[in-house]
């Protein structure tokens, strides 16, 4: 059902993996970035902007340029170094003492666009656009998408033994705490049996990376529109990803801060939410919501325990259930005024991995009003969602650890 194929992989020698190894582009920004980069980190091909002074547009025709060179540049000094033969790879990341196992794979662009790959978010015109221009490019999957299956006993076997049984190519703790460890699978026996299974697999879920999903699927899309003797075979066909079983992976809590009130006080804005939830205090310590439909809230510097009260959700709805629906509708909206999450500039949103802490800094700091925290969202949630076409809610989900860039890339240069 699903079509995935092995591909020779360009990444470091052993001895350069962790340096060029790097956080993702889309999760810090240029200056961080220029702060971050050493000389062989993948910043300089994926955040270019970074080599000029000043810190050039990241949208310039120049900037784009740059990075084809620095993807050119870092072939030709061995710092990226091609694979002879086609293989697949296993990329395990591991934070806080769990540890999770992802098959990295290309996936055929026909499987996104007829809806085998399903998302659970809105993609933008403009970020596909960026996105493209450098696959183009480069002729190249420079980053990949994590992906998410179905797990699979036969697969998490074959995983398992290819861990046990393997040397890892790399194997290093990240500055952020977080270990990288990735095997290379070379056997002709073992890649059919991936490639079969796979074919018995009915649907992939884009879990992080919407926007290179899509901006890839499109370029192959271009790709056989410009190919006259097209066979869906081609290089271009496929797109680099990373691919985990659902059963280990975890979403980590989005979180909400308000800049002010609506013109209510503290105790108005307690009395309104009283309507729809059971409103508890919970003093100066950090209140971490419990369960689903119970949210914590930070005001005046003191936390709240809020339980929706029944009949103010729907449970058998997929979109209904979801808490950042309830919050959405029955306090930002309802009580905040706040009716479009994507472009009210009242409201920011905050990653879990900050911690709750965050909330209550930024709201003592008297940049915030009030602050939400949010249970997370499960996999079987974000699956239900795909599943039935529905569209998450923006910043609903965040995934961690993210995956590193530039481990391994999949060119499809003829």
């Amino acid at each position: 059902m699903v079509k995935i194929k092995a591909f020779k992989g360009i990444r470091p020698p052993k001895e350069y993996a962790a340096e060029v190894a790097s956080r993702p582009y889309d999760v810090l920004n240029s200056v961080e970035a220029k702060a971050e980069a050493t000389e062989r980190s993948l910043l300089h091909i994926i955040k270019p902007e970074i080599d000029f002074e000043p810190i050039a547009d990241e949208h310039s025709a120049e900037v784009y340029q740059k990075a084809v060179e620095n993807f050119a540049k870092w072939r030709k000094n061995g710092w990226l170094v091609q694979d002879e033969q086609e293989c697949y790879y296993i990329y395990a990341q591991t934070m806080d003492g769990r540890t999770q196992y992802g098959l990295v794979a290309c996936c055929h662009f026909e499987d996104y666009l007829s809806g085998k790959i399903k998302k659970h978010e809105l993609t933008r015109k403009d970020k596909e656009e960026d996105r493209m221009i450098h696959v183009r490019n480069q002729r190249a999957n420079i980053e990949p998408v994590f992906f998410a299956y179905p797990a699979e006993a036969e697969m998490d076997a074959l995983v398992a033994d290819v861990v046990a049984n393997q040397e890892p190519e790399y194997d290093f703790v990240a500055a952020d705490g977080f270990g990288h460890t990735f095997w290379k699978i070379d056997d002709a026996a073992k890649i059919a049996r991936i490639t079969a299974i796979f074919e018995a697999i009915p649907a992939l879920y884009v879990a992080d990376g919407h926007h290179r999903t899509a901006a890839a699927a499109l370029v192959g899309e271009e790709c056989k529109r410009n190919n006259p003797n097209h066979t869906g075979d081609e290089e271009y066909c496929y797109f680099l990803s990373v691919i985990f079983p659902d059963n280990q992976l975890k979403i980590i809590d989005y979180n909400r801060v308000v800049k002010d009130l609506n013109g209510l006080t503290q105790s108005e804005l307690i009395e309104a939410l009283k309507a729809d939830f059971e409103v508890a205090p919970m003093g100066a310590e950090i209140y971490t919501p419990a369960s689903l439909h119970n949210f914590a809230m930070y005001l005046g510097g003191e936390w709240y325990s809020l339980t929706a009260k029944p009949g103010t959700y729907d449970d058998s709805d997929p979109i209904g259930v979801l808490d950042v629906t309830v919050l959405s509708n029955l306090v930002l909206d309802k009580i905040l005024g706040i009716k479009d999450l994507r472009t009210d500039k009242r409201i920011d949103f905050v990653g879990g991995i900050r911690g709750l802490g965050e909330l209550k800094r930024r709201v003592d700091s008297g940049e915030m009003a009030v602050a939400f925290a949010l249970y997370p969202v499960s996999m079987k949630q974000l699956i239900d969602i795909a599943d039935t076409g529905n569209i998450m809610p923006p910043k609903t989900t965040w995934f961690e650890p993210k995956l590193r860039s530039g481990v391994v890339i999949h060119s499809f240069e003829e």
